[in-house]
């Protein structure tokens, strides 16, 4: 990444469908830990005989970084889809708006 420019972050989170669910095994989780420029972050999650799991509430949160804001849209998303867990959700609309530009908001 040319250090000369602003990098920019989105961060989507992924929740469990049911808020409160645990139990459920994530997997996926070390493809997008490597991925370059993208940190996930546990929230609801705990280790459970070894394995990942949701520990209910909104379970992750994928940071990712670009030298556009569409850039690290489309990063965090990507790293978004290599994790499941069952009941995942995952919210699509993150950063929509200013990609649209100012006339999105007054929409």
């Amino acid at each position: 990444m040319d250090v000369g420019r602003q990098p920019s972050v989105i961060r989507p989170e992924m929740a469990s469908a049911h808020l409160y669910e645990k139990g459920k095994v994530i997997t996926g989780i070390e493809d997008a830990e490597a991925m370059e420029n993208v940190t996930v972050y546990h929230a609801g999650t705990a280790v459970v005989d070894g394995q990942l799991v949701t520990n209910g509430g909104r379970v992750l949160a994928v940071t990712a970084l670009g030298d556009t804001f569409e850039n690290a849209r489309n990063l965090a998303y990507e790293a978004c889809e290599k994790i499941d867990f069952e009941g995942k959700t995952l919210r699509h609309d993150i950063g929509l708006r200013a990609l649209r530009g100012r006339d999105a908001w007054d929409a």
